[in-house]
């Protein structure tokens, strides 16, 4: 068998891993939010189906494979068809670029734990990004649906609004790393001895947000807003494709985290990380960590109104996204040998001050509320009902 046959096969069997992963990762993920909310909540969660409820998200995967799909008599069908593929084929062929270990040989042959490892890695994740809002849009104008439509209108002004200072967050690690491959960005924060979410706090926040925002999730699922378009671009769908949907958003969150773990939290590294069995389980750990932070907002914060959402990321976040750019390359122009250190100890000074303004605002607020008073009925802080 020639070398070149090796390579393809390889590289054939990587695809297939990543993508079993990344599909084994729906249920996991179905199951985790379900019971991370439910003990937000001080509810039990999921325990009938099997222990520990491990196996309701299989149940309801059966559940919509056997249910009826029913299509909109006046639906455009071939689009119809294919905005479910379109929402969820970016999210997959995005983590193609990521890199979730180092490389080992084996029968001589050298082994890299990454599907396609490109010179311009960044580049192809925010080119498939755009790409992502095509499904959401497709589906609801393809459903002849208004509440539909309007959730497909609300996904394309929020996808694109919130995809600059996504952007513009991730200029600053490429400029300290030098390189647009994400393994370099790894090789230079294992080198710099720091994660680059110490020099560049600003731009992993910004990131966090605006990954919040791309993937539809809350406070920023405006898209399928139940109380104010019933189901949102996706009312006219059902049975598998309905599912499909879902599918999407969940790979989407995994990718997303994948790519902040490699890009700020250093990969694959940690203690023990020459050690190639253990490099996969610290980038799983990371992933998992940026998801409970995921679901835990989604818990706690209320969706937000959409003219809010619009001022967010136009006149807040996309600013802050500049001013970190701005703040990295001046320190990069100026004291490249100390850019880190530097970036590093403003990230830390810019968090405490944020802390601080936190803490005092929290105290105020908790000072204007009522207390040791009982609600007179009808009311509540004032406003009656």
């Amino acid at each position: 068998m020639s070398f070149q046959t090796v390579e393809i096969i390889i590289t054939i069997v990587k695809t297939f891993i990543v993508f079993v992963a990344l599909m084994s990762m729906v249920p996991v993920m179905i199951w985790l939010e379900r019971k991370v909310i439910a003990d937000i909540q001080v509810r039990i969660g999921p325990n009938r189906a099997g222990p520990f409820g491990i196996l309701q998200p299989i149940a309801d995967a059966i559940k919509l494979f056997l249910k009826e799909d029913i299509i909109a008599r006046d639906a455009d069908k071939l689009v119809y068809f294919l905005a479910p593929a379109a929402s969820i084929a970016p999210a997959i062929i995005a983590f193609a670029v990521v890199p979730f270990g180092d490389q080992f040989t084996m029968f001589g042959h050298r082994i890299v734990m990454q599907v396609a490892d490109i010179n311009i890695g960044i580049l192809y994740i925010l080119a498939l990004s755009s790409l992502a809002v095509y499904g959401i849009v497709l589906a609801g104008w393809s459903s002849n649906n208004k509440y539909s439509l309007l959730g497909g209108i609300r996904s394309s002004a929020q996808m694109i609004s919130y995809e600059l200072p996504l952007g513009v967050a991730l200029v600053g690690p490429i400029l300290l790393s030098g390189s647009l491959t994400l393994r370099d960005m790894v090789d230079a924060q294992a080198r710099a001895g720091v994660w680059f979410i110490a020099p560049q706090f600003l731009a992993f926040v910004c990131y966090i947000i605006s990954g919040f925002a791309e993937t539809n999730r809350a406070p920023f699922d405006l898209p399928e807003a139940e109380q104010e378009l019933t189901a949102g671009y996706h009312t006219e769908y059902s049975s598998f494709r309905f599912a499909m949907f879902f599918m999407a958003e969940y790979i989407n969150m995994v990718t997303v985290t994948a790519i902040a773990t490699t890009i700020f939290l250093g990969g694959w590294r940690g203690p023990f990380s020459n050690i190639v069995i253990l490099q996969p389980v610290w980038f799983l750990v990371k992933v998992f960590a940026l998801l409970y932070v995921m679901i835990w907002v989604r818990g706690t914060l209320p969706r937000v109104r959409y003219d809010k959402l619009m001022r967010f990321g136009w006149k807040i976040l996309l600013p802050i996204s500049l001013i970190n750019l701005l703040i990295t390359a001046a320190v990069k122009a100026f004291a490249p040998q100390s850019a880190i250190p530097v970036l590093s100890a403003i990230s830390i000074s810019l968090a405490i001050l944020v802390a601080v303004a936190l803490a005092i605002a929290s105290a105020r607020s908790a000072r204007l509320l009522p207390s040791g008073k009982p609600e007179p009925k009808g009311e509540f802080y004032g406003w009656r009902s």
